[in-house]
């Protein structure tokens, strides 16, 4: 084919001719991070069904209709800090995370809130319990969603008073939740005119015989036996204790125990515990309906406060991106967290609520009694509801909480 001078010409004044074609926009785009015990024992109350519910959050949204991207990780933090914190840095640093959420097990909750904290980037903290990430560790990047050891001490431990537990013996998980949970519920003993007669610590998470701790309870003559420990570990000196009898020469007191460890237990040996939950799946119609929008993607595993902060804190830091800009919202942790906090929300698993200055997400506590075999009526249907704590009274208050960028501002 010979090009001549008059062909070329004539290609140019046509190609000049033609209407300019911009080139397409690329979508704004978020990454979250889920982070959490995947294999381990706090699988069932965190785990691939925290995934599940930040999916949700994503689908309840309308993501695909608002004409932006949302990518979702997970990562397995193994219960250790180094490796909870290790995460963090790779997900912040190489792959362009935006906001980290969940992270049960305090003292890796307080190892990312570190980088998050240093990395200036959003924290969603759902699944620890210490009251470090709104006290002296707070960090104005951090949100802190569904419960900490303060309201857990204050509902189940002051249940347990008033019943007329004035005496008590711990067994402690010896790292940082098990720590600040007996902690928060001596205070409250103490403070109620009762005495705390003992403790005996334990190695976490390497410890599955309790029964040398049983016995040292039982010689106390506390009335009261106080689980300062979660999950895997709850349930094994629950089912220990009645093999030992324990449960029949005290009361005993499951400061953290989830929908999900009851199922484990079975209501035989569950029955009469009282447990503190910031969410039931069969709490109300809203509950309800949200639950069964959930169930198909993780039919074995109904979702419990955690699983339900995972889903409501998602929801609201899209409501604040969107309000923001999502380019905005991805510069500064800081910026996009008093934006979430600016603003109250509102969702299916806790109904309306606000954020205060420190991080803390109030919502309101319900202490539930499990239920006799003979009246459950059918699957998971394991609680009654005993009484309701207001979010604003069921935290410890804002001015008893040392949070150094609350005292400087």
């Amino acid at each position: 084919m010979t090009i001549t001078r008059r062909g070329l010409l004539g290609t140019a004044a046509v190609a000049s001719a033609l209407p300019l074609v911009p080139a397409r926009a690329q979508k704004a785009s978020i990454k979250i991070g889920v982070m959490n015990d995947m294999s381990g024992q706090y699988r069932d109350t965190g785990g691939p069904t925290s995934v599940v519910c930040v999916r949700q959050a994503l689908e309840d949204f309308g993501v695909s209709a608002k004409n932006f991207d949302v990518e979702v990780l997970s990562g397995d933090h193994l219960n250790k800090p180094d490796v909870g914190a290790t995460i963090a840095r790779q997900w912040y640093d190489r792959d362009g995370v935006d906001m980290i959420i969940d992270v049960p097990t305090s003292s890796v909750a307080l190892a990312v809130q570190q980088v998050a904290r240093e990395k200036n980037k959003v924290y969603i903290n759902v699944g620890a319990a210490t009251t470090e990430l709104t006290g002296p560790q707070c960090s104005p990047v951090m949100i802190h969603w569904s419960y900490d050891t303060y309201m857990l001490a204050k509902s189940t431990g002051g249940a347990m008073v008033k019943s007329g537990g004035d005496t008590w013996y711990f067994i402690t998980a010896d790292y940082a939740f098990g720590q600040q949970l007996r902690k928060d519920t001596s205070a409250l003993v103490n403070a109620s005119g009762g005495k705390v007669l003992g403790d005996s610590p334990y190695p976490f998470p390497d410890t599955t015989d309790f029964s040398a701790f049983l016995v040292q309870a039982q010689a106390s003559g506390a009335k009261v036996l106080g689980l300062a420990n979660a999950s895997g570990d709850t349930v094994n000196c629950i089912k220990q204790a009645h093999e030992f009898g324990t449960n029949k020469t005290m009361k005993i007191a499951a400061l953290l125990l989830f929908i999900n460890n009851v199922n484990a237990l079975g209501l035989d040996i569950a029955q009469g515990l009282n447990l503190t939950e910031s969410f039931y799946w069969d709490l109300n119609d809203k509950t309800r309906a949200w639950t069964k929008r959930v169930l198909p993607k993780t039919p074995s595993n109904y979702p419990n406060m955690i699983h339900a902060g995972c889903y409501a804190g998602t929801l609201h830091y899209l409501k604040a991106a969107i309000d923001m800009g999502i380019a905005e919202a991805k510069v500064s942790g800081k910026a996009t967290v008093d934006r979430m906090k600016a603003m109250p929300f509102d969702d299916e698993c806790f109904g309306k609520g606000t954020i205060r200055a420190d991080g803390r997400v109030l919502v309101p506590s319900y202490l539930f009694q499990v239920k006799k075999p003979s009246e459950s009526k059918g699957p998971w249907d394991y609680f009654n509801l005993v009484a309701t704590t207001p979010g604003d009274q069921a935290f410890r208050p804002l001015n008893e909480g040392n949070c150094p960028f609350i005292q400087k501002s």
